[in-house]
């Protein structure tokens, strides 16, 4: 199959905004708890629908009574938090526009995104953010902005001047200015390559592709009775749409700002599903491993993996025999009921984005009893292009495409999009938008291919796509994901452009370095640049690229690899903030070790 389009199964008035979705929810019930907020840890509390609107519209006001007009662009810099999603609510009850900005970004960075975007005013969550923004506002002598508020410090502040703001009539004309067609928001590409590039995603983008999704099999997921915590950042479209998706079913959301208190937050609020990408469920995997190894019940983790893996394609297949039922009861009491309470114990749906999770780990959760669908999707596409979901998955895929969208696979194995997901283009960039939005599709850069039934498999980036100077083209993704997948691999680099073999740069887990360790029976306190030469270590690393070897050609396969004495990070530049590896910049950074791989077979 080489084209699938699914037609819509909603359609919102299009004189409508992404605001009136909170307005449905307040005049459905305007005590439904849209919110929940963590006042002190492991204690929870409700945030109405009343309650949000009333103070997303004294928001609004204050920005109003600041200068901000219908249009014009307000920025927002912080991890995920409730007060993200309430000022995101409150600039477009502004009329405004919303520019999200990674807590990360360098002055350099933010400089880039507040011109680009004439960035008329921005909250930061803390006095650090705000000094950064100074910084790049000096530096490259932007004009000074209307307004820099701290969200612990200077939200009362903020609001305080809705009293000298407009109307609330006049209040009310700007939130029902715009319509489906008008950009709700600009967000900036977290960019592997260049400067970042701002899509234009619309009101129509959001509104619906989240009706669509929540009248698609995913209904039952996405209801007003469930709630779910969100912790990957809001400034990435993948959690950004389900701020919107959640705002649209009524679900309750909760949000956790510091991943590293997210196990706590898990068992306090208990959530029905989440949202993550994939390293999240390969570390709680991993996690498991190792703690039971720990504890001397590895082989146990092990045989009950099989057990969960067995179960699931047994499933998938429409038939569970009685041996394997008994068997799968049993390890649900040893095993896979502590693996659900690590999560929260009460979550049954997940959903995964932003890179390929693995058969194996699909089935071995949905063995477990967390149903992870796997979709697909970028910021041009406002997130889920695709999706697997109830009754409508394949284990292995990212899905069929959304109701309303529409996936072409061109003649040399690019995916293109298309449909209500699809944005309006890149700001200030018309060549580059009529280059990659053609007749209304969208040159998604990855590729792939789609079966008989219409489900897409992603097999790589284009532009990543390696030739080695034999001329075969390897997909570095394929290999990548599996050597990752491991408990005590942090991050993976498949290299050999124009060299004459494939070979591999490695970086180790520093978390989860530690019981590896000592299940291995060496001192857990051995540091990264000691473990890099390790023979224990490097037999481990060795004998994962030989299992991914076994997927690819003999020329497609690993030759050499080498493990880095320090991880990728954002703060080095190597990474995205979305956790995407930044394939140029760690080349350079570690020369060494690629001079170390190729040179002598140079010589």
């Amino acid at each position: 199959m080489k084209e699938i389009i699914i037609p819509a199964v909603a359609e919102a008035p299009p004189t409508s905004n992404a605001t009136d979705l909170v307005e449905d929810q307040f005049n459905q019930d305007p005590q439904h708890a849209l919110f929940a907020r963590q006042l002190q840890p492991g204690q929870w509390t409700d945030v109405s629908a009343r309650e949000f609107r009333d103070d997303v519209k004294t928001i609004a006001r204050a920005l109003a009574s600041v200068g901000i007009s219908p249009g014009d662009s307000v920025a927002i810099m912080s991890p995920t938090r409730y007060e993200w999603t309430l000022l995101d609510l409150a600039i477009m009850y502004a009329g405004a526009v919303t520019v999200p900005i990674y807590e990360t970004s360098s002055p350099a960075q933010i400089a880039w995104i507040l011109e680009d975007a004439s960035v008329k005013a921005i909250v930061v969550e803390k006095s650090e953010h705000a000094r950064a923004v100074e910084t790049a506002i000096q530096r490259e002598g932007l004009p000074e902005l209307n307004g820099t508020w701290i969200m612990d410090e200077g939200l009362d502040d903020l609001r305080s001047l809705a009293e000298q703001g407009p109307s609330e009539d006049e209040m009310e004309r700007r939130r029902t200015q715009a319509n489906l067609e008008d950009v709700a928001t600009i967000v900036y590409t977290s960019g592997t390559t260049g400067r970042p590039k701002g899509c234009m995603i619309t009101h129509g983008n959001l509104v619906n592709l989240s009706l669509n999704v929540l009248h698609s099999e995913l209904r039952d997921v996405l209801t007003r009775d469930s709630k779910t915590i969100l912790f990957i950042p809001l400034a990435h479209i993948f959690a950004r749409f389900i701020s919107f998706q959640t705002l649209a079913s009524g679900s309750k959301v909760a949000h956790t700002p510091n991943v590293k208190d997210l196990v706590t937050d898990l068992k306090s609020f208990q959530p029905d599903f989440l949202l993550a990408v994939p390293r999240v469920f390969e570390k709680v995997y991993n996690s498991a491993l190792l703690n039971a190894q720990e504890g001397g019940k590895g082989k146990i983790f092990e045989r009950g993996a099989e057990i969960a893996v067995e179960y699931s394609k047994a499933r998938e297949a429409g038939s569970i025999g009685a041996g394997l039922r008994l068997k799968h009861w049993v390890f649900d009491k040893l095993l896979y009921s502590k693996i659900r309470t690590a999560m929260g114990g009460h979550v049954k749906h997940a959903i995964s984005g932003g890179g390929p999770l693995g058969a194996y780990l699909s089935h071995f959760f949905r063995g477990v009893g967390v149903d992870i669908k796997e979709g697909y999707g970028l910021t041009e596409t406002t997130a889920p292009v695709t999706v697997n979901r109830p009754g409508k998955t394949r284990v292995g895929t990212v899905g069929l495409p959304a109701p309303g969208c529409g996936i072409r696979i061109a003649d040399d194995g690019e995916i293109l999009a298309h449909g209500i997901c699809v944005f309006k283009g890149y700001h200030n960039l018309p060549d580059k938008t009529a280059e990659e939005l053609v007749d209304g599709w969208f040159h998604t850069g990855d590729i792939g291919h789609l079966d008989e039934d219409g489900f897409l498999t992603i097999t790589g980036r284009k532009k990543e796509i390696l030739v080695t100077a034999s001329g075969k083209n390897v997909a570095p993704a394929q290999l990548e994901d599996q050597i990752r997948a491991d408990g005590l691999i942090s991050q993976v680099m498949v290299i050999g452009d124009n060299q004459k073999f494939v070979a591999a740069i490695v970086t180790l887990d520093e978390e989860t370095a530690p019981a590896w360790l000592k299940h291995h029976q060496l001192d857990p306190n051995m540091s990264m640049a000691e473990m890099a030469k390790h023979p224990t270590v490097l037999a481990h690393v060795q004998s994962l690229i030989d299992r991914a070897n076994e997927s690819v050609s003999r020329a497609e396969s690993i030759r050499e690899f080498r493990i880095a004495e320090r991880d990728f990070t954002i703060e080095g530049g190597h990474m995205t903030p979305s956790m995407k590896i930044r394939r140029e910049t760690i080349m350079r950074d570690y020369a060494d070790l690629v001079d170390d791989i190729y040179q002598p077979a140079s010589r």
